[in-house]
């Protein structure tokens, strides 16, 4: 049997940058200063700049950094947010604890993200909308042009969950996180920049935005045990912002890697007769689809490379990598309008949303990965969905 190829490997790159971060660690262990300091200021300093922001305020995880631009917006008991049903649980999530109630809308089966329009139609049918928070899925942009002229409109702050895409460029070649009222980071330990653990990050560029946003992550004191608002307690602590401070100049290199990564996995899924998500798979002679790319200046991270299979093979398929230990998997089973804690919000059909999740697996991607191992997935996945095919599509 071959050796097992995980669905990531953080070891491979950690064995890259032992010597940058474990001085650091020591440092940090010698000083005793674990909570704010220089290392966090220096990492929202480095944060800003990347993204072209005027603020980057860290706080304990991209779940916080959600929960806390909701509440600086004023979200609340009763209001309504817009937000793709097709996402991790945290994006709706925030919005309930606010006592608010999520408004699903659709995602474009082409790019997985929601669009201006979807976003337009689910507002028609709100009473209290009080923010939309689209999500920038799988490491690829959002059209931000026609969600900020929607976001205006509506008259509504428009906040980016940017958690799978720090580094991703829209169609101006802004980054993303640069333009919304605020955008909203995750460092968990699988992004593309992760830390040691949980850790968060928001970007904005309105100062009266960042300073609210620095009192509400610590208790909404301002100044010391003076509380003229209730916050929380989420802080991105000293270990966390000097590893991600450190790894930071690393990102693009490793975003490239990710990028040639795919270019090389399209290449074989293509020249087995795949298409990519802009065509049907009824029109392949090889059911299955690779992600469509976006057009220069935009740029896609592939945070995740996610492929589709017909829904009818595609647990059987899983089945198979298990068997021949190549690390894979869903994102997302299932969408959020069908959880059970949501299933009794109201919502419309959302087609794309659950096809999306019938058909879609996530594969190895990290830039570690070798040539050899991207052609044994590659040659894994279009045997098996080759045989496979006459089950239907």
């Amino acid at each position: 049997m071959s050796e097992p190829i995980p669905l990531l490997d953080l070891k491979a790159q950690y064995a890259t940058i032992r010597s940058d971060i474990e001085p650091l660690m020591r440092e940090i262990a010698e000083s005793q200063w674990f909570i704010g300091g220089p290392h966090l200021e220096a990492f929202e300093a480095s944060m800003a700049a990347y993204c072209g922001t005027a603020h980057a305020v860290g706080c304990a995880s991209g779940s916080d950094a959600l929960l806390l631009s909701l509440m600086a917006a004023g979200v609340g008991q009763g209001d309504e947010v817009i937000c793709p049903s097709y996402t991790f649980f945290a994006t709706a999530g925030a919005i309930s604890r606010l006592g608010a109630r999520p408004v699903w809308v659709d995602i474009d089966p082409v790019t997985y993200n929601c669009t201006p329009d979807g976003i337009a139609g689910a507002a028609s049918g709100c009473a209290s909308l009080k923010a939309i928070l689209p999500v920038h899925l799988f490491g690829q942009a959002v059209d931000m042009c026609g969600m900020l002229q929607v976001a205006e409109d509506l008259g509504v702050p428009l906040i980016e969950d940017a958690a799978q895409a720090i580094g991703s460029r829209d169609s101006t070649g802004a980054a993303t996180g640069s333009r919304g009222w605020t955008g909203c980071f995750s460092f968990f330990p699988s992004k593309n920049l992760g830390g040691f653990g949980d850790g968060g990050m928001i970007t904005t560029n309105d100062e009266t935005v960042a300073s609210h946003l620095r009192r509400l992550r610590n208790h909404g004191m301002e100044p010391k045990y003076f509380h003229a608002e209730v916050g929380m307690n989420s802080r991105l602590d000293a270990m966390q912002a000097a590893v991600l401070n450190a790894k930071l100049p690393y990102l693009d290199g490793w975003s490239e890697g990710r990028s040639a990564n795919a270019d090389d996995y399209d290449a074989m899924f293509i020249e087995s007769g795949a298409g990519t998500t802009a065509v049907s798979m009824q029109d392949t002679s090889l059911p299955l689809l690779v992600p469509a790319r976006p057009d220069a200046p935009s740029r896609h991270i592939f945070n995740q490379y996610t492929i589709r299979v017909p829904a009818s093979v595609r647990d059987e398929l899983r089945a198979h990598l298990n068997e021949q230990k190549i690390g894979h998997d869903v994102y997302y089973p299932v969408p959020l309008h069908k959880q059970e804690c949501f299933e009794t919000l109201p919502c419309e059909p959302l087609p794309a949303s659950e096809q999306a999740a019938a058909e879609s697996i996530a594969l190895p991607i990290y830039p570690e990965l070798t040539e050899a191992q991207r052609s044994r997935v590659a040659e894994t996945i279009v045997n098996f969905v080759r045989s496979h095919a006459a089950i239907g599509v």
